[in-house]
């Protein structure tokens, strides 16, 4: 079982920055693909980035540039760097493990990321 808490949210200005944080515990993230989505109210939950075990990444085409995915298998941590923020960005933040071999996932709580025009 891992559990998962994603913390870093908040309210920040057009073309600013966050950086979110998604500290595991239970398990070790070695064996998980980890991958940040987001939901904004009356959307579906999106995929943001991904991240492989080999530090391998992926990201929406919406995000791409601007956003960077990285991992800490020793601190047992995902982040989510944000720059250059969009009012559009605007949604929970969620962070999911998928375990690489057998397909488990566990998600976070989530965080809310509030970007004003």
């Amino acid at each position: 079982q891992v559990q998962l808490v994603e913390s870093g949210g908040g309210l920040v200005q057009t073309g600013g920055s966050l950086r979110l944080s998604c500290a595991a515990s239970g398990s070790n993230l070695i064996l998980y693909v980890m991958y940040w989505y987001r939901q904004a109210p009356g959307s579906q939950r999106e995929l943001v980035a991904l991240i492989t075990a080999g530090g391998g990444t992926n990201y929406a085409s919406l995000v791409k540039g601007r956003f960077t995915i990285s991992r800490d298998d020793v601190k047992n941590t995902a982040y989510l760097q944000m720059n250059s923020l969009k009012p559009e960005d605007t949604a929970v933040y969620y962070c999911c493990a998928r375990h690489r071999a057998y397909g488990a996932e566990y998600w976070g709580q989530g965080t809310q990321v509030t970007v004003s025009s």
